[in-house]
């Protein structure tokens, strides 16, 4: 009798991730299956060759059905997801595990873990360190809560992924300009309109990775001018005494416990302010973007690899394999217009210790910043056993790539 093949199911695609996660399945042994409300968007399954199927993946029964029809095909192995579609998914993806009895975090976890509000609350009666905050549902009760915290404040949807909607707002006009923005129809809200109203933490940003109950890798990151905060470089790992490091870690495990995650990927930003590290966010998954990359080149360790291994019941290593600095330095445009010219990626590739140079537009088409990450529209990695090396590198092969924006 023939042995059925063992399918890995992705939910929706990235693309930042979404080819390694295909990848790694591949070399796994698994046959990766995405299901997307428009699979042609993710490029990398043709280029791949990798089978997808057009599903509504808003719709758990949908989801669930196509499931059930691959399983007469296949073994289901494991299951996850991107935020493509806002970070429900990953409450779907915990649904689906626990329906067909695979490996998987708790549902109730990730959805509380997902609505920030609720995070906050959880975390500071645990007596975790968090910015003071307040939720609102409209624009006379964001303007209470900034009387009462204190401006300049964050504005920003109690549910959302990837610094969408989030402003800094330093007087009353722009407070009253964001607020509008939120609320007057312009945001594209995934749940029912609720604002969170927050204390602005001002110091170093850090990124912590976490698998299971273990911390794994602590990046650091800069951003661009605010009043957004679209990432302009990211480190690992981070420049840190041990004292800094065991506090973080300290936080981070405190973290997992008081909101359930335990298992598998979670992701935790903090920046450190006069009282120490303060937490930004708890994700209930792996970080998006450059992160696996630089975790891998940093510290020889697959995340992604890794987490495909919990996913389908292997035990996974996360044994640090070398230490090295990796950055990646983003390509963020200044103002809107059309991408007009793209010049010197080649050379920029041969400069040793260049790891990758790519954009993910091509010239002639529009960039229309809205103030989160997808404002980024390329990258460039570089990795060095020595730091100081490791920036001179990035910088050199940032100077050689020539591109242009022709404003509207």
């Amino acid at each position: 009798m023939q042995r059925r093949r063992k399918a890995f199911i992705l939910i929706e695609g990235s693309r930042s991730n979404g080819l390694l996660y295909v990848q790694a399945a591949k070399q796994l042994g698994l046959h990766p299956i995405t299901l997307a409300v428009d699979p042609t968007q993710y490029d990398y399954l043709v280029a791949e060759s990798s089978e997808a199927i057009k599903v509504d993946t808003e719709s758990f029964n949908a989801l669930m059905d196509e499931c059930l029809r691959l399983r007469s095909r296949f073994d289901i192995a494991g299951i996850t997801g991107f935020t493509g579609r806002g970070e429900s998914v990953y409450a779907t993806v915990a649904k689906l595990c626990r329906h067909f009895g695979l490996p998987g975090p708790n549902p109730a976890s990730i959805e509380e873990c997902c609505d920030k509000f609720t995070q906050r609350q959880l975390l500071a009666h645990a007596g975790a360190p968090v910015p003071a905050y307040r939720l609102a549902a409209n624009s006379a009760e964001v303007e209470i809560a900034a009387a009462e915290i204190g401006l300049p404040v964050i504005v920003k949807p109690a549910v959302g992924n990837g610094s969408s909607g989030v402003r800094l707002c330093r007087d009353a006009k722009e407070l009253a300009e964001h607020t509008t923005y939120l609320l007057g129809g312009g945001y594209p809200w995934v749940a029912s309109p609720k604002i969170l109203v927050e204390e602005f933490a001002e110091g170093p940003f850090f990124e912590v990775v976490t698998m299971g109950n273990a911390v794994v890798a602590v990046g650091e990151a800069d951003f661009g001018p605010p009043p957004h905060f679209v990432p302009w470089q990211s480190t690992f790992p981070a420049q840190l005494t041990e004292e800094e490091h065991e506090r973080i870690t300290n936080v981070s495990l405190m973290c997992l416990r008081h909101l359930g995650l335990g298992w598998g990927p979670a992701n935790i930003e903090f920046r450190w302010t006069e009282r120490g590290p303060v937490i930004m966010e708890v994700n209930a998954r792996l970080p998006g973007w450059t992160t696996p990359r630089l975790a891998q080149l940093a510290y020889g360790l697959d995340i992604i690899r890794e987490h495909i291994k919990i996913l389908i019941g292997d035990e996974c290593d996360l044994r640090t394999k070398h230490s090295r600095t990796a950055i990646a330095r983003f390509v963020v445009p200044d103002c809107d217009g059309t991408l007009t010219q793209i010049n010197g990626v080649s050379r920029a590739v041969a400069v040793p210790g260049v790891v990758e140079v790519k954009f993910y537009i091509k010239p002639g088409l529009p960039c229309i910043r809205k103030g989160d990450y997808l404002d980024i529209i390329g990258h460039v990695i570089a990795a060095s056993p020595d730091r100081t090396r490791a920036e001179a590198i990035i910088q050199r092969a940032v100077n050689l790539v020539d591109w242009s924006i022709a404003p509207f």
